[in-house]
């Protein structure tokens, strides 16, 4: 196979937050959206939050861009933040997608 044909644009993909903490917390599960492919040097980021010696400023501010809306969007732009466990859980389920 030619390497030419892995090559594609990214994909917007969903992910839903539905464990049973969330759920009671909010009501109901949390979807939100990534690109299926992530730039090298920032996917790299997110491998290394594993390593004591890992930037957790580069992994969260990497979080506040990869995680969308619907539309491609980051979620958390301007003065909008996401509250801490939703952001915890879905930098969990980013990494565990992404490292597949």
């Amino acid at each position: 196979m030619n390497i030419t044909q892995l090559a594609s644009k990214p994909q917007l993909i969903k992910l839903t937050l539905d464990d049973e903490d969330t759920i009671e917390k909010y009501g109901e599960s949390l979807d939100f959206h990534i690109w299926d492919r992530q730039p090298l040097e920032e996917f790299i980021q997110l491998a290394s939050m594993n390593r004591e010696d890992a930037d957790y400023g580069k992994v969260i501010n990497f979080m506040k861009t990869a995680i969308l809306d619907e539309k491609g969007e980051p979620v958390c732009k301007d003065d909008l933040t996401l509250p801490p466990d939703v952001m915890f859980k879905a930098m969990n389920q980013v990494v565990e997608k992404l490292g597949k």
